[in-house]
């Protein structure tokens, strides 16, 4: 039997109810949501290093859009171009060497 304690997407109980699957299920505080959140990027991004598919991808693009939501992350898209204006981002593929 498998044991799962983890935040799941949100039409989950519906898939268990409609296969018959007992559960438990709670509603997490604000601070034990952020938490699981990060958690479930921690699981997300060590699935796609596993098994680097599109839908892995997603399933990690869906965990980081979801923290921009909380309110610890306003602004942070503005940031994010901020950032790229003034350092650029990662498509030239570059590589340096060198000690810090």
């Amino acid at each position: 039997m498998v044991s799962y304690n983890k935040l799941v997407r949100d039409k989950i109980p519906e898939l268990l109810d409609s296969k018959g699957i007992v559960y438990e299920q709670r509603i997490a505080t604000p601070e034990e949501y952020k938490s699981e959140l990060f958690l479930k990027l921690l699981e997300e991004v060590r699935e796609f290093e596993a098994t680097p598919t599109r839908e892995e991808l997603a399933d990690i693009i869906e965990v980081i859009e979801t923290i921009k939501e909380l309110p610890d992350y306003a602004g942070v898209e503005e940031v994010r171009w901020q950032k790229f204006a003034d350092s650029g981002g990662f498509s030239k593929r570059i590589i340096i060497k060198g000690e810090k």
